[in-house]
């Protein structure tokens, strides 16, 4: 995520100038984010950030991590038998 003129918007790509900031793809921690005020401290970036794109990004990115094993709880460390 980077700050784009008071607008947090999803860098996917990583190529976008400026801070940047992660943020796992589950609505449960965009609303902890927000609630924390975290983007303005994490992007170092004066005054209330619109989070918007941000939230459809990580609602149209959560339908597809839906089936992960993460949210089965069963992530397991994966080790080379040989």
């Amino acid at each position: 995520m980077v700050a784009v003129d008071g607008t947090v918007i999803p860098d996917t790509r990583r190529r976008l100038p400026g801070r940047g900031a992660w943020l796992h793809p589950d609505p449960q921690c965009l609303r902890n984010a927000e609630k924390r005020r975290a983007f303005p401290r994490a992007l170092r970036a004066r005054g209330a950030l619109d989070v918007e794109g941000v939230r459809e990004h990580v609602e149209r990115f959560g339908k597809t991590v839906a089936g992960s094993p993460r949210d089965r709880h069963e992530a397991r460390k994966q080790v080379d038998p040989s």
